[in-house]
C-alpha cells in the first residue's frame, strides 16, 4: 500500500478545543434539564463561553448536540458503575448505581425522546448501543451483588432495569422515588 493510501491516525483535538466542547455539552445538558431540548443553540455557545462559530463547528447540527448530550449522560452512568465496582459494598454499589439509573431514566426523557430519527442516523442503533451500555454497567454491578450473596440467584439484569425504569417513569421524585426504589430492593435482596 503506498504511502498516501495508508490511513491517517485519528487528529486529536487541541486542549482547548476539548475544555470547548465540554463546557458546551455540560451548558447544553444543564439548559435542556431546566428548560428542554428546544433551548436556542445561540444561548448554549453564549452561556458555554464560546463564539457561535465554536459550537458549530462541533455541532454542526441540534441533532449532533442532542446525541452528544445523551452519549454524555449515558457515558457517565458507565463511569459512575466502574466507581461503584471498587466499593466494599456490593449491595450498596448496586443501590446507588440504580439510584443514578433512576434518576436518568425520570430526568432525561424529553432529552431521548428529542434525538431525531433522520438520514444518515439511525437513532435504533444509537439507542441499542446506548441500551447495552446502561446494561452492561448494571449488569457488573448485579454480578458482584450476586457473587456476595447480597441479592436472589435469579434475578436478572433485564428484569431489573425493567423494574426501576418502570418506578422512574411514575413521574415521582425524590423521597418518593427512593421509597419505591427500597421497596425493590427489599424485593430482590437475600
Amino acid at each position: 500500500m503506498s504511502p498516501e493510501n495508508q490511513p491517517r491516525p485519528a487528529r486529536r483535538r487541541r486542549a482547548d478545543a476539548e475544555r470547548n466542547r465540554a463546557a458546551m455539552l455540560v451548558t447544553a445538558g444543564r439548559l435542556f434539564d431546566e428548560r428542554g431540548p428546544d433551548v436556542p443553540l445561540d444561548e448554549i455557545a453564549k452561556t458555554a463561553g464560546v463564539a457561535n462559530a465554536t459550537l458549530y463547528r462541533h455541532f454542526p447540527t441540534r441533532a449532533d448536540l442532542l446525541v452528544a448530550v445523551y452519549a454524555d449522560e449515558v457515558a457517565g452512568l458507565e463511569r459512575r458503575s466502574q466507581e461503584l465496582a471498587a466499593d466494599d459494598d456490593p449491595d450498596r454499589a448496586l443501590s446507588e448505581w440504580l439510584r443514578d439509573f433512576a434518576d436518568h431514566v425520570a430526568t432525561k426523557r424529553e432529552l431521548a425522546q428529542a434525538v431525531p430519527d433522520e438520514p444518515g442516523r439511525d437513532r435504533g442503533a444509537q439507542f441499542a448501543s446506548w441500551h447495552a451500555t446502561m446494561h452492561s454497567a448494571a449488569e457488573r454491578l448485579l454480578d458482584r451483588a450476586r457473587a456476595a450473596g447480597a441479592v436472589r440467584a435469579e434475578l436478572t439484569t433485564t428484569d431489573l432495569l425493567a423494574l426501576v425504569s418502570g418506578i422512574a417513569l411514575t413521574g415521582r421524585t425524590g423521597g418518593q422515588l427512593q421509597t419505591l426504589l427500597e421497596l425493590i430492593r427489599d424485593g430482590y435482596a437475600r
